[in-house]
């Protein structure tokens, strides 16, 4: 009877920042991947705060970032793994690669090792470390040096990295020096301590950025030394701003909190971030569900995608259309939940102006991008009588305004039902009447109630203020 065939591995990817600042909104891409190619599969998605750096590693950036990840929908499996918790065993490592023949002491001051980078530049060569202590004798060490372990790297061939993105990556053995795998004070470096961690852990896919391309390679030839099964890696290209360059601060906000004070949605931004360098077809909105059955590896760009403001304004604009108004209006409480947003936003400030807020969401929404120009738009909503008018607005209030103002009002007032279809009704047939066309009725109403020349649709707006509240208004203009 034949064998029955082993069935594949389950899929296994993680996502592993550094906590020394906010979430890049970078590395959420990456994440993104790395969490739709897990998910799509059935698989486990992890998380590891590569927290070794304890000079910058703070408690605040780690909840930022967990913050960030739990605002973008972005779940993981299991409790974070903190890297600095684990040095014992990338310790015990190194020592089993030394004891293997892996690995080799090297008694290297600081000043020698600067003298040999000098030379190397000064003859043209690359400055590596020129494994002077590979085969030494350690009995010739110098008394009172901590010597620092170094990786045993061979020497000749070439380190092949089948990359799913890349595709075939060929490393000259020779060009990758003997990298220091445990410091002369007996810390890990980062080589070592993620091929420990992602082999512990049982990661079957590594996703990250092309700039960790070589460490590929020094990390694939110590999965060969220590006989582990060398994950398949991705390395994606990273994302640019509109000019080209690799995205920095002066292109905008590069934190996912910044954008989430900007008031863009999370469905939005994973939307937009996963079109950086990846497509499906023509597609350019599209589901959680249809990311999770289409992504796949290969399918990512090997050129940097560039980071376009204005497209996602636009997806954004598109999500908030299409949201459920409830929904909406608990966005906005939770994006004025922060401090440094509901400092200078005007907002709703009773039960009763959220259900207002609520009420003329369906006008509000079809004109806004992100939350904040929607509470800007709403803003009419909230003013404390009599409204202040900017000057734009005061133009439309001078006496033929007013004049427009008085003579709608007793309509207004004999309406027996507020709701948009027989207001509208109302006020046109008092302009027919009048002589006026309606836009010479819509301004100065808009400019009364609003106290600006831009708002939802006028017969919205005064459903949206209620009878007593849009008369009081006009009345206000109107003397």
């Amino acid at each position: 009877m034949p064998a029955k065939p082993k069935s594949p591995p389950q899929v296994v990817t993680r996502f592993a920042p550094s906590p020394t600042g906010f979430l890049h909104i970078g590395s959420a891409r990456t994440a993104l991947f790395s969490w739709l190619y897990a998910r799509g599969r059935g698989g486990k998605f992890l998380l590891r705060i590569e927290d070794t750096d304890r000079e910058r590693s703070t408690e605040p950036a780690v909840a930022a970032i967990l913050d960030g990840m739990a605002w973008l929908g972005l779940t993981w499996d299991g409790d974070p793994v903190y890297q600095f918790a684990r040095a014992g065993r990338h310790q015990e490592i190194a020592e089993a690669l030394l004891a293997a023949g892996h690995a080799y002491r090297c008694y290297c001051t600081p000043a020698e090792l600067e003298a040999m980078r000098e030379q190397a530049r000064a003859e043209g060569r690359p400055p590596i470390y020129d494994g002077r202590w590979r085969d030494r004798d350690p009995k010739s060490a110098p008394a009172g040096v901590k010597p620092a372990i170094r990786f045993k790297a061979p020497r000749i061939g070439e380190t092949v990295i089948e990359d799913q993105v890349q595709g075939r990556v060929v490393f000259q053995n020779e060009n990758l020096d003997d990298l220091i795998i445990l410091r002369g004070d007996g810390t890990p470096t980062y080589n070592l301590s993620v091929v420990v961690d992602d082999h512990d852990m049982g990661i079957t896919h590594i996703i990250r950025g092309d700039d960790h391309l070589t460490n590929a390679a020094r990390q694939t030839q110590i999965y060969v030394a220590m006989g582990w099964q060398t994950p398949s890696f991705s390395h994606v290209p990273l994302i640019h701003g509109p000019d080209g360059a690799k995205l920095s601060k002066r292109h905008g906000a590069l934190g996912v909190d910044a954008y989430r004070d900007m008031g863009y949605l999370p469905a939005a931004l994973r939307n937009y971030l996963v079109r950086l360098g990846w497509a499906h077809g023509d597609d350019e909105i599209m589901s959680t569900e249809q990311m999770l059955e289409w992504f796949d590896l290969p399918a990512i760009g090997r050129s940097p995608a560039r980071f376009d403001f204005v497209k996602l304004a636009n997806v954004n604009g598109h999500y908030m259309r299409e949201a459920k108004d409830a929904d909406l209006t608990a966005a906005l409480r939770g994006m004025l939940a922060n401090p440094s947003v509901g400092a200078t936003a005007a907002k709703p400030k009773s039960d009763a102006d959220w259900r207002r807020l609520e009420a003329a969401m369906p006008g509000l929404k079809a004109r806004a991008k992100t939350l904040v120009e929607l509470l800007e738009s709403a803003g009419f909503l909230f003013a404390i009588r009599p409204v202040a008018v900017d000057a734009e607005a005061a133009k439309l209030l001078g006496p033929d305004g007013k004049a427009a103002l008085k003579g709608v009002l007793p309509v207004l007032e004999r309406a027996k039902e507020w709701t948009a279809a027989p207001l509208e009704a109302a006020v046109k047939a008092h302009a027919d009447a009048a002589g006026l066309k309606l836009g010479k009725l819509a301004q100065p109403l808009r400019a009364a109630l609003t106290g600006r020349t831009t708002s939802p649709g006028i017969f919205d707006v005064l459903v949206s203020l209620g009878r007593d509240e849009s008369l009081a208004r006009i009345k206000d203009q109107a003397e």
